[in-house]
């Protein structure tokens, strides 16, 4: 018995590692695929990032970049290989440029836009409010009247 325990765990041991990826995602494959996005549909992940056993999308994609990078391709020759196949959906955050450059500069510029409403409404409603100057003939006149009024009101 004390002999075929040996056996057995050197069995588990290689059973368990059926079940990891058949590649190991090397730092390399990491920064690449940090820059793309997963399009699997089923994750919010980076290619370099998705843990799904057999997912369709990254695991390809990580060949693909291990590929590239074995040809010699830099970083952004494979990034924009990727652009060009699938668009810029394939990336993780939008560039910073055309019309895609509203998505980093309309927070701030709404942010700002609304801090200063709040701060002009503020000071328009602290001003102290003016009554206007209303000539005591007149103010005599409508006395008068309110007086009439509430005269008949007591009859």
């Amino acid at each position: 018995m004390r002999s075929l325990r040996p056996f057995l765990l050197s069995l588990l041991a290689a059973l368990s590692l059926a079940q990891v990826s058949s590649e190991l995602v090397t730092p390399d494959i990491r920064r690449v695929g940090s820059r793309l996005a997963c399009l699997c549909g089923s994750c919010k992940n980076s290619v370099g990032d998705c843990a799904m056993l057999g997912c369709h999308y990254s695991q390809p994609a990580r060949e693909k970049i291990r590929d590239e990078q074995l040809l010699g391709k830099s970083d952004d020759a494979i990034v924009a290989g990727f652009v060009k196949e699938r668009g810029r959906v394939a990336l993780v955050t939008p560039p910073a440029d055309g019309f895609a450059g509203l998505a980093w500069w309309m927070p701030p510029l709404m942010t700002g836009f609304g801090l200063a409403l709040v701060y002009w409404f503020i000071r328009r409603m602290s001003k102290p409010s003016t009554m206007p100057q209303v000539e005591q003939k007149v103010l005599d006149r409508y006395k008068e009247s309110i007086e009439k009024d509430l005269a008949k009101l007591e009859e």
